[in-house]
């Protein structure tokens, strides 16, 4: 098996998304009504209608992720032959994106992990109060020059690496004085831009330790099932099938680094060539070519998409 599924995190949500997938496919649909069913609500009317403001609700936004990219993978495997089991050699997710992973392979069901991501988003949000911390982009620098930037800032405080994207984009995270400290001493060392992020708290460092031990609790009472195919897990960018293990991993996810990186490099050093981005948006898409030279994304979104992922798919075998 040459390909992986990976699935998109926060940022990839746009108002109208996975609308057209629904409408042209039942088995999309159904997906979109157990979230609804899931949460006890209409999120389904914000994803399609919006406003983007409260679209953009990490309450909101990370359900609704995972919902189109479990929609869209319910139409592939109706309409394009594509089975987690057979045909993916390992599964991926950029930050929430490893829950829309854990459902994509059977390891968590659709209704847990739309709650899960409710619960996740809401206890991220309370976690840190609004302007205390920040999150920035380094543009240009290698993820030691980063790390080390964020170490140099911190003086006291919490700045960390928070994702390593590949392509030399690294995002760091933490306490805003000390973030803005990072943005300036990256220009120092050579950054081709940093600048700070428009994002409502500081994910992915210590900061958001709050909402890792509210994790912990939601998890507990969650069945996890050893999942179809190995998960490679953001923070050790190594796979994984345990179910205590995912647990454990997802908690330490909420404060740990984002290794997409070495995660996508680890995929490729084993066999992988093409890399389905099942869900909203081309970023992940866009990282690979970045990141693994020879591999291809291949993104996946909305119904002109089938057609070309099942010749690709095909192609991977």
């Amino acid at each position: 098996m040459t390909a992986a599924f990976t699935f998109p995190g926060q940022g990839s949500q746009a108002v109208g998304m996975g609308k057209a997938l629904a409408e042209a496919f039942p088995v999309a649909r159904a997906v979109f009504d157990e979230v609804d069913a899931a949460l006890g609500e209409k999120l389904t009317a914000i994803i399609w209608d919006g406003p983007a403001e409260t679209l953009q609700l990490t309450e909101n936004a990370q359900p609704a992720l995972m919902a189109v990219s479990i929609a869209t993978l319910r139409v592939l495997e109706s309409e394009a032959g594509f089975s987690v089991a057979k045909d993916a050699a390992f599964v991926a997710g950029h930050s929430l994106g490893e829950y829309s992973a854990l459902a994509a392979a059977g390891s968590l069901s659709v209704s847990d992990t739309a709650r899960l991501l409710r619960i996740r988003g809401l206890a991220m949000q309370k976690a840190v109060p609004v302007g205390v911390g920040a999150m920035a982009a380094l543009l240009g620098l290698d993820y030691e020059t980063a790390v080390a930037v964020a170490n140099e800032a911190a003086q006291g405080q919490v700045c960390q690496a928070a994702n390593d994207n590949g392509g030399g984009q690294v995002v760091v995270s933490g306490d805003k004085a000390a973030v803005d400290r990072a943005v300036e001493i990256a220009k120092t060392k050579g950054a081709k831009r940093a600048m700070l992020l428009p994002v409502s708290a500081p994910f992915h460092c210590a900061l958001m330790q709050p909402a890792a031990d509210a994790m912990a609790k939601a998890l507990a009472d969650v069945t996890i099932n050893a999942p179809a195919a190995p998960l490679v897990c953001n923070v050790l960018a190594a796979p994984i099938s345990d179910p205590a293990e995912i647990r454990r991993r997802l908690v330490e996810q909420v404060t740990g680094t984002v290794r997409w990186r070495e995660s996508v490099a680890y995929m490729a050093g084993h066999g992988v060539t093409r890399f389905f981005e099942i869900g909203a948006g081309k970023v992940l898409s866009g990282l690979v070519k970045r990141i693994a030279e020879g591999a291809v994304g291949v993104s996946v979104g909305g119904p002109g998409d089938v057609a070309a992922a099942r010749e690709a798919l095909a192609a991977a075998k």
